[in-house]
Order: C-alpha cells, then structure tokens, then sequence
C-alpha cells in the first residue's frame, strides 16, 4: 500500500484541520473578520475636529477629574468659615468660576489640532514676555512683589508667569521637534527662550516661578535627546546663580533659614511651615474630618492656596494626602504613555512638556508644606485656588487628551483576537 510521506500527510492534516477549526468557529466570527478587515483597510481618521468621549484617555481624564473634585471640595472646606455670612463663601464660587473657564479652555485645546501650537508656540512665548515686562512697569504690588497685571474696568487680575509656565516649554518642544537634538544651535536659542522669562521672572521678584521654567525647559531638553555632558554645565551654572541670588537677597535668605530650621524661628520666617507641620500632625491616619480642621482658621496662612494640600492632611489624614500624591502619580504615568506612544516627535514632546506642568509644581509644592523644601509660592495644579493656574492646567490637559486621542493611539489588536471577541459576545 502506497503511503504519502511523512512531511506531505502533516501538511494535509494541517490543512483538513483549519479547514474543520474553520468551520467550527462559525459565520459570527468570519463576518467579524471581515469587518475588522475592511475597518483596518479604510483610512486612518484625519486629525480635525474633536476626539469622541471613548477615544479620551481613561487616566488622563480620570485623574484630573478626581483632582479638581476634591480640590472644590477643599476649597469650601478651607474659605466657608472665613465668610459666616453669606451662603456659599465668595472664594468658592471664584474657584468654580475658574474651573468652569478651565473646562472652556480644556474643551478649546481638545478641538484643536497640534499644528496649531506649532504655530502659535513662538508668538505666545513673546506675549508671556510682554506681559512680564508690563507686570514691572505697571503690575500690582503685593508682599513685596510685583506679579499681577490687573485688567482696568474688571475686577479679573492676570498673573503671568502662569502663561510664561506653559508658553516657554511648549516653544523649546517646537524647536527641538526640528533641529537636530543636542546642536549647539538648538542649546543657544532655547537657553536664549529660557533666559528672557527667568530674568523677568527674578525682578518681580518670583524665584519659585524662574527656577520652575528652568526646570521644564531642562527636562524637555533631556528628552529630546539633548546629551549630558552638555546639559550638566547649564544646570551647575543655574545652581550656582540660584544660590548668588539667595546670598544677597534678604527675603530669599529669610525663607531659606525658615527652611533649615523652622522651629527656630517659628514665630517669624518658619511660621508658616511649623503651622503646616501642626496640620500634618493632628490628621494623623484619617484626619479630623471634612471641615473639622482649625488650622485655616487664621492660624495657617494662604491655606487656600499654597498649603491646601496641609488642609488636606488635617482634614482627611495621610489617606486623603496619599489619594492626592496617587492621583498626581496615575496622572504622570498616563501622560508619560502617551508621550512615548506619540508617533510624531513634537507631539511626543508636547505631550511630555505638558505632563510636566500638571505633575512637577505638585511634586514641588508637596514637598515645601512637609518641610522638604524651601517655600516657592507655588499652587498645587488642579486643587489650589488660583483662576489663572487652573486655566493654564486645562490648557495642558486638552493639549494632553488631543496627543493621547489622535496622535498617539493605542496599539489596536490583532484581527484574530478582536473577532473572537466580538464573535464570543454574540
């Protein structure tokens, strides 16, 4: 009796066998083949208009969303004893005003395309220069600084910095998307971007806001490729400048030896973190409860602002503190995701710069109220009051959420997998 070879009878009970798996599996299945099949040959979405709801990142949105949640929350919390009189304290319903303009201005960032901010990355980086210039001819004077311009006929202020925060890193990002990464033209003309806010930035004065930019232009540098050996020297030197600075202003070394030392001076320049220092230790685990705490009774000062994350910690314990690091924490890993799945690399950049402007003032304001850094002045994104910064935060999201929606997509399965799935859910 003839037999076929051995090779030949494998193939063909290979081949009766897909044929039988074939015709197990069904026409479900081949009828979703099929339609995963003509969607993967149609062409790709254009890159206009807005993102469906479904195609918005669930940690970008999810984050943000229980951050400025809690943040209203807090915000009651913290100015309803401070206004007895009326029936929703004035405080709180400015910071639902700034929200609902930061949703606008989400909203705005999410519909347009990133073409768009190429273009307008260098002409908003010389307005945020205009202004700071305005801010010290004609800006408000307050605790010693001039950093507000305030709008005549309308009771609105702008702060620019805040604008200097988010135009700064979003031109260097467009320069170094089209120069060669690390060239030492690249390096003059973003150390030449940086060093005009930064100067301004330093007269008002604001050394918080200065090194802040420093920081994010320095950070978006090194991702792009710029090499250490480079970027080392720029940072040696700004340390240096930085310390100069403090040694001969009074009101920096003051702040820097409330810093070293609070309890030293806990009646004078470490007040205010010796008072946070108090909040941190009566929340203990959980916290004296939802609006229990007495040390923004007067006793804690600019508790709405700069220290509302030691409400937090009065008021909700290190739990209520950790849901906050968490969620800043969820929201960097998120924006790092879609920074590294970006295909095009001022995308990638732009998405990176704008992960680092939600995430570094918070990691930076988190450690000045446990005493782990010198005050800066800086708000906590999302939480603190501040119409101005949750304007600039929206921006940065809807900047963020468009990345994550068009241009950087998540890898889609397989054909095979997919079908399966739908065929099985039918």
């Amino acid at each position: 009796m003839l037999r076929a070879p051995r090779g030949n009878r494998r193939r063909s009970r290979g081949r009766s066998g897909w044929r039988e798996r074939a015709r197990s599996v069904g026409p479900g299945a081949r009828r979703a083949v099929a339609e995963l099949r003509a969607a993967a040959a149609s062409p790709p979405r254009a890159a206009t208009g807005t993102p469906r709801v479904a195609e918005l990142d669930g940690g970008i949105v999810a984050s943000a969303a229980l951050l400025a949640g809690l943040g209203l929350v807090m915000i009651y919390s913290t100015t309803a004893p401070l206004a007895m009189g009326d029936t929703l304290p004035p405080h709180f319903l400015r910071h639902l005003a700034g929200l609902a303009l930061a949703g606008l201005a989400l909203g705005l960032a999410l519909r347009l395309p990133l073409a768009f901010w190429r273009r307008l990355a260098l002409p908003l980086w010389a307005l945020s220069a205009l202004l700071l210039l305005a801010t010290l001819v004609v800006g408000v004077e307050a605790n010693g600084a001039r950093r507000w311009l305030a709008l005549p006929g309308i009771d609105v202020s702008l702060q620019p910095c805040e604008l200097a925060r988010f135009a700064t890193p979003l031109a260097v990002a467009t320069l170094a998307a089209r120069l060669r990464p690390g060239s030492g033209p690249l390096l003059a003309v973003c150390l030449a971007l940086t060093a005009v806010p930064v100067g301004l930035l330093l007269l008002q004065p604001d050394l918080g806001s200065a090194a802040l930019v420093a920081l994010l232009v320095g950070a978006v540098l090194y991702v792009s490729g710029a090499p250490m050996r480079r970027l080392v020297p720029i940072g040696a030197l700004g340390l240096a400048g930085v310390a100069a600075y403090v040694a001969t202003r009074p009101y920096a070394m003051a702040r820097w030896k409330g810093f070293l030392d609070p309890w030293q001076s806990a009646h004078a320049e470490g007040f205010q973190l010796v008072q946070s220092f108090v909040a941190f230790g009566r929340g203990q685990s959980f916290g004296v409860g939802l609006g229990e705490g007495l040390q923004k009774l007067r006793y804690l000062p600019e508790a709405h602002t700069d220290f509302i994350l030691s409400v937090v910690a009065e008021e909700l314990g290190l739990f209520g503190v950790l849901v906050v690091l968490g969620a800043f924490a969820a929201l960097s890993v998120a924006g790092l995701r879609v920074a590294r799945r970006a295909r095009d690399p001022f995308a990638s950049l732009v998405a990176f710069a704008m992960t680092a402007l939600l995430v570094l003032p918070a990691a930076v304001n988190a450690g000045v109220v446990m005493g782990v850094l010198p005050t800066t002045g800086f708000t906590l994104p999302l939480l603190s009051f501040g119409s101005n910064s949750l304007v600039v935060c929206g921006l940065g999201l809807g900047i963020l959420l468009r990345v994550a929606a068009v241009d950087a997509p998540p890898s889609p399965p397989t054909i095979r997998a997919e079908a399966m799935r739908r065929w099985r859910q039918r």
